[in-house]
């Protein structure tokens, strides 16, 4: 009998899952897991946790929801905990399996692990099978190599769109030959070295994670309210749930898939037409595509203070009460300290909001840019390792940015995008 391992790590779905239809169509058995690293909940060397109280929350909803839908088609999810390159084999042994398939990771400690994992497998005369299902484009699909990406993402995305295609999702596996699976057995918070921190209740959504609501998401920002159609008008608001899509907080877990979306989309636009704000969808989809396929180009360079354009940029001395004020909103800009409150208090910050705070941190604190990273990667329900850290080295002048120093001017900016102090009010008060 030909048994197999899917490993899920950041592809906590069924719909559009490339791994797990590759394992069915290769396997007379599978035994789907889940290792819960220990590395992911440490504390980082900048000082901060490397997953903060929103995000462990949002990771352990999705997986019960996982193993929901894994059980309803016949299987369900077994939980490791300990070192992948030690538990993994040790299931591999166990099961007698002969493949391990796993999502293809790109980023620097992910693929170490990667490594390791193949390493040890190899001993056990076991196959490691990756396979790239984070992305709407497959790197595959596009008219350059890795290696030759433009590194300006209006270039990349010209050449692209031109000339590349994005493939069809997967459908959702109608059944799943697994042996008997216990019920789950998710740790506590508390295990995990985390405090249970309440979500505020100004957050503006209610976020619960799993698969499960990121379709019922999807179909209300779609085909319910439409909100898609005015997105372009409204994704700089930083109050409410539908200003914009918030699909990032389940694509981060992988919960749901850039395909999966683009096919609803095609779906929606056939019925009620397409325009600006739907492309607009797109167009940031392609940008979370960009910051994959740079962290695969440039790897460990996105972690370095002098970035991938290996640049020396004026940075102050190390200042840990300035950092802590710029953390618990109080730096007495009113903008800054309100997105600031959010993110502590909610997990969550609007796009806009994020490239202020970053810019008032690199530009007018002129602190590490990484502690901010590191200090998002703590905070954020929807960090992706790609988008945060390339987003950040962007904003610092040492990333993607052709041209080098984007300043915000935060006065003009909450004027702009703040006008009657709406949101500042809502995140000031005591």
């Amino acid at each position: 009998m030909r048994t197999s391992i899917v490993w899920f790590k950041t592809d906590l779905r069924l719909y559009d899952n490339e791994t797990l239809i590759k394992a069915i169509a290769q396997s007379d058995e599978i035994i789907p897991v889940y290792c819960f690293d220990a590395a992911e909940f440490v504390i980082t060397e900048f000082g901060f946790q490397k997953t903060g109280s929103f995000r462990a929350q949002f990771l352990l909803e999705s997986l019960i929801d996982l193993d929901k839908n894994l059980r309803a088609i016949g299987s369900g999810l077994l939980i490791l905990k300990g070192n992948p390159e030690v538990e993994i084999p040790k299931i591999v042994q166990e099961y007698k399996a002969t493949k391990v398939f796993s999502k293809k990771e790109v980023s620097y400690e992910e693929n170490q692990t990667e490594i390791k994992v193949r390493e040890e497998l190899f001993k056990l005369k076991c196959e490691l099978k990756t396979f790239s299902t984070s992305t709407l484009y497959h790197a595959e699909d596009l008219s350059f190599s890795i290696k030759d990406i433009p590194d300006v993402f209006s270039n990349f995305r010209k050449k692209t769109e031109k000339d590349a295609i994005i493939r069809v999702s997967f459908d959702e596996p109608t059944e799943l030959k697994s042996p008997e699976i216990k019920p789950i057995n998710l740790p506590t918070l508390q295990e995990l070295g985390i405090d249970f921190i309440t979500i505020d209740s100004r957050a503006v959504l209610k976020f619960k994670g799993g698969e499960t609501e990121a379709i019922k998401r999807l179909n209300h920002y779609f085909f319910e309210s439409k909100c898609i159609s005015q997105y372009k008008e409204t994704r700089n608001g930083l109050v409410g749930a539908d200003y914009s899509s918030k699909f990032s907080v389940w694509l981060g877990l992988g919960c749901i898939s850039p395909r999966f979306i683009h096919n609803e989309l095609k779906k929606y636009e056939e019925e009620f037409g397409a325009n600006e704000s739907t492309y607009w969808l797109v167009f940031e989809l392609l940008w979370r595509d960009y910051f994959r396929f740079m962290m695969k180009k440039y790897n460990v360079k996105f972690f370095q203070q002098a970035g991938i354009q290996n640049k020396g940029i004026p940075v102050n001395q190390h200042n840990t009460q300035q950092l802590q004020k710029w953390i618990n909103g109080e730096t007495g800009v009113d903008f800054v300290d309100a997105n600031m409150i959010e993110l502590k208090l909610s997990g969550f910050m609007s796009n806009r909001g994020r490239q202020n705070v970053a810019s008032y941190f690199c530009n007018d604190l002129k602190l590490d840019w990484r502690y901010g990273a590191a200090y998002f990667e703590q905070q954020l329900i929807d960090y992706d390792v790609c988008s945060n850290w390339g987003n950040w080295a962007y904003l610092a002048g040492v990333g993607n940015d052709p041209r080098g120093n984007r300043y915000f001017n935060i006065e003009k900016q909450a004027t702009d995008y703040d006008k009657d102090k709406k949101y500042r009010n809502l995140w000031l008060k005591s």
